[in-house]
């Protein structure tokens, strides 16, 4: 999220305060799958038991249900590929 913070500060209509504000907004988004975990679009073939779920049309979060917490395995800025290989160093 570093990165896309940094992205999003250098676009001179946002800046780091809008940056800042938006990465504060999907980090709240990842802290509410505690609540309600078995949401979004499970992707079978990619990882076993995959989901992924947008965050305001431009981020797609890719996480894991288990047993006790969710394991977020990626923020994807605007139409970044979730891959396989992305998704299976981070397990």
């Amino acid at each position: 999220m570093l990165q896309l913070y940094r992205e999003l500060a250098s676009v001179e209509k946002a800046g780091p305060v809008m940056a800042w504000n938006y990465i504060s907004g999907i980090r709240q988004f990842i802290a509410e799958l505690a609540t309600f975990p078995k949401r979004g679009t499970v992707r079978t073939g990619l990882v076993p038991g995959l989901r992924i779920i947008g965050y305001r049309r431009s981020v797609s979060i890719a996480f894991v249900v288990e047993e006790v917490h969710v394991l977020v395995l990626g923020v994807f800025y605007r139409g970044q590929d979730i891959t396989v290989e992305v998704l299976e160093g981070r397990l």
